[in-house]
């Protein structure tokens, strides 16, 4: 079993990055499972309904989100889709789940979301105890699960993967659109990295015009963030994984 988790798409960029190398990826690497963090799809901010249909229609699997969850109100019209999921540790209550089970290859993979709360200015739940909660409900009823931490701080992430070590599958981090070089296989067998990366525009500041970045830190000014254009990048992970053990054999990042 390859499963295939690709760094957050950021805006148009990033959706017409995803449509011209998934299909290359897949046929490559032969992989089986397609995850896509899609909170910065719609122009760097949230997610449409457009931009979902766009991202699920290369053949993904499920889309996670984080921060940007609620940044276009265009969510709430397909939030309960199976395919999409969200933050598992906002409160109880909020639309949408924070966990999806699927069917791939005779295995049933769980995917999980979370978002960190250092630096992340989000009012959230533990995601440590919301994560432990979900796992010792579906671990007796699937094979393999899948963590994205959508988190800033590393040293919260690198908690996590050790937290979870031994119970998931893998863990890997979203949100800070720098791809890590951090990859590896845990004591206990999980497979671990901080962030795997954003999918957009390569000559940017994390997706964004580089002027209009380098204004805001230059005056102080509150300008607005636009996504930038030009030639773009798809970054990821690929996960082997044994079909008998159902641990990962080898984790190995990609930037295209």
């Amino acid at each position: 079993m390859k499963i295939l988790a690709v760094g957050d798409i950021i805006g148009e960029v990033g959706i017409k990055e995803l449509k011209n190398k998934l299909y290359q990826i897949r046929e490559k690497e032969d992989i089986d499972f397609v995850i896509v963090n899609g909170e910065n799809a719609a122009e760097g901010m949230g997610i449409t309904e457009k931009n979902f249909n766009d991202i699920i229609s290369q053949n993904v699997d499920v889309v996670t989100m984080g921060n940007h969850t609620w940044g276009k109100k265009d969510i709430f019209k397909f939030i309960d889709h199976p395919q999409l999921i969200r933050p598992a540790n906002y409160p109880k209550g909020v639309v949408g789940k924070g966990y999806g089970i699927y069917e791939c290859k005779d295995k049933k993979i769980a995917v999980i979301n979370l978002i960190g709360r250092v630096y992340m200015n989000v009012l959230t739940e533990s995601p440590f105890l919301a994560v432990k909660s979900i796992v010792n409900k579906i671990k007796d009823k699937v094979d393999i699960i899948i963590v994205d931490f959508h988190a800033e701080a590393t040293g919260e992430k690198i908690t996590m993967g050790h937290y979870l070590d031994g119970m998931v599958t893998a863990v890997f981090g979203t949100h800070t659109h720098v791809q890590t070089a951090d990859e590896k296989i845990l004591p206990k067998g999980t497979a671990y990295i901080s962030d795997i990366g954003m999918t957009g525009s390569k000559h940017s500041a994390l997706g964004m015009d580089i002027s209009v970045a380098l204004k805001r830190f230059e005056t102080a000014l509150p300008e607005r963030y636009k996504v930038a254009s030009g030639e773009g990048m798809l970054n990821g992970v690929i996960y082997d994984i044994n079909d008998h053990t159902n641990k990962v054999k080898t984790i190995t990042r990609i930037n295209i």
